[in-house]
């Protein structure tokens, strides 16, 4: 086993080279202060790489990420991300991202223990909990990502009541907060059809994107 990395500090030097040779110049223009119109807030997923995935170039996209992209009151690590990204970037757009088959996601769903993390899933178990009739008539194979997309229409929720983007929206700052689910399976982006732009929206944008989900699954089968 490697232990000095190497070959990720070569394949670095060939990225810097090949990025520098395409946009001269592009390494001291990002010395300039940072000036984002997104904030992404996905999960730690080593497969959902968000700069990529909206092809974004360094500078572009302000991203925080942790397992199953859960927004809560308590973390400050996140309210910060959102509080920096509102107050000092001024970003436009708050966009949480899900993606299917989360590992964080289907311990909650079918209460599998991870370890610490159980401790962070249990937000997720939450969410799971509230919506359990529903999940309950949904395909088995199909739970986890049904439950990976609730818990984005959630997650994005949760953004629109920290007290971050309320005082933004208070203030008549343009600030819009959306929900997206990612597929392995197929590279794409889905709108979870949540989008929200102040305080009066966020209950029917709530209850429509609920009201979506459920259709969609309810036109895939019931249970069997």
């Amino acid at each position: 086993m490697t232990t000095d990395l190497q070959e990720l500090l070569d394949s670095n030097r060939l990225w810097a080279q090949r990025t520098e040779a395409r946009t001269p110049g592009f390494f001291t223009g990002l010395l300039k202060q940072q000036a984002p119109q997104y904030l992404w807030i996905g999960c730690a997923d080593s497969r959902v790489p968000a700069n990529e995935l909206v092809d974004l170039a360094p500078g572009e996209l302000f991203v925080h990420r942790n397992v199953a992209n859960v927004v809560v009151h308590s973390d400050l690590n996140a309210l910060s991300v959102i509080q920096f990204a509102t107050d000092m970037l001024k970003v436009k757009h708050i966009i949480v991202v899900g993606h299917s088959g989360c590992g964080g996601v289907a311990a909650a769903l079918h209460d599998r223990r991870v370890g610490l993390a159980d401790n962070w899933i249990s937000h997720v178990k939450d969410v799971r909990n509230k919506h359990q009739a529903w999940l309950d008539t949904v395909q088995e194979s199909r739970r986890v990502d049904a439950l990976c997309e609730l818990n984005v229409i959630e997650q994005a929720r949760n953004v629109c009541h920290t007290t971050v983007v309320e005082e933004a929206w208070r203030r008549g700052q343009e600030l819009v907060i959306h929900g997206w689910f990612y597929g392995l399976y197929n590279g794409l982006l889905q709108d979870m059809k949540i989008t929200i732009a102040g305080p009066e929206q966020v209950g029917t944008a709530y209850d429509d994107a609920l009201a979506g989900l459920q259709s969609r699954y309810a036109s895939m089968g019931a249970v069997g």
